[in-house]
């Protein structure tokens, strides 16, 4: 039961071994430690939307923080928050995945208050905001309601089967998406070595790799979905509801970054 996203694979396999170790459908006890160890019943769809709407709750206010700092206070300072962020919400994924923090409503909540602050300096500065672009607003408004239509649209196609989620779905999806990591490394040490970014510089093969790579975001929602909807038929704890919360908000986050971007390239032209 792999999932692409790194957390909902770290949080599916380990409910798959303490399936294995207590039984299918029971709670979790004596393996887990910290926060998995306090759940005191099964996860249920409801906690799940809960704890996303909470973290995406506290993405957007520090987003708009962000926003209020750029425009009320100091440009440069909230390009400092953004850098910031974006360094420490990837340093909390990391901690999540291979610290084995499941479960944890600090660390899913720290994540959230990081990349607030990045996404909304992300999105001033990739729509022009901070050198007077007016269409800024209507910009991230494109972006915003192009991510939520995406994540309803790959939710309905889950609900419905038209897709299944396989095995081998899992393996092409999360290939791919460690083959375009690699190109994006690569992209951004060109970057750094010789100022040429052929990814991310507007141009036609930059268009196509956003388009990629928001086609791979949404197929990681299916990967997801499918983990947390087997999670809660196992009965896993409750609190693991915040290791989803945390899978789906790195695919949203990913999702509006690359519409984002794919808009602010043809308002460029």
């Amino acid at each position: 039961m792999r999932s692409s996203n790194p957390v909902m694979n770290s949080l599916s396999n380990n409910s798959t071994r303490g399936q294995a170790d207590y039984g299918y459908g029971q709670p979790y006890n004596s393996e887990y430690s910290g926060e998995a160890a306090k759940a005191t019943r099964p996860m249920t769809v409801d906690d799940v939307v809960t704890k996303t709407g909470i973290t995406l709750a506290v993405i957007i206010a520090f987003a708009v923080v962000n926003f209020g700092i750029a425009v009320y206070v100091n440009p440069t300072i909230a390009i400092g928050l953004t850098v910031v962020g974006g360094i420490g919400g990837f340093i909390t994924v990391l901690v999540a995945t291979f610290a084995k923090k499941w479960g944890s409503a600090s660390v899913t909540l720290i994540y959230a208050a990081l990349e607030g602050l990045f996404v909304g300096g992300f999105s001033l500065l990739l729509s022009g905001f901070l050198v007077g672009n007016a269409n800024a607003g209507a910009l991230i408004g494109q972006a915003i309601l192009g991510t939520i239509g995406v994540f309803l649209g790959m939710l309905f196609v889950y609900k419905t089967g038209a897709v299944k989620v396989t095995p081998r779905f899992n393996k092409i999806v999360t290939g791919a998406i460690f083959g375009v990591a690699f190109l994006a490394l690569g992209n951004f040490l060109l970057a750094i070595f010789t100022g040429n970014s052929p990814l991310r510089d507007g141009g036609m093969l930059a268009i196509v790799f956003s388009i990629l790579c928001i086609g791979l975001a949404a197929l990681s929602f299916m990967t997801d979905f499918d983990a947390a909807d087997k999670m809660i038929r196992q009965g896993v704890p409750s609190n693991y509801a915040w290791g989803v919360a945390l899978g789906l908000a790195v695919t949203l986050v990913w999702l509006y970054t690359e519409i984002l971007r794919l808009l602010s390239y043809f308002q460029q032209r």
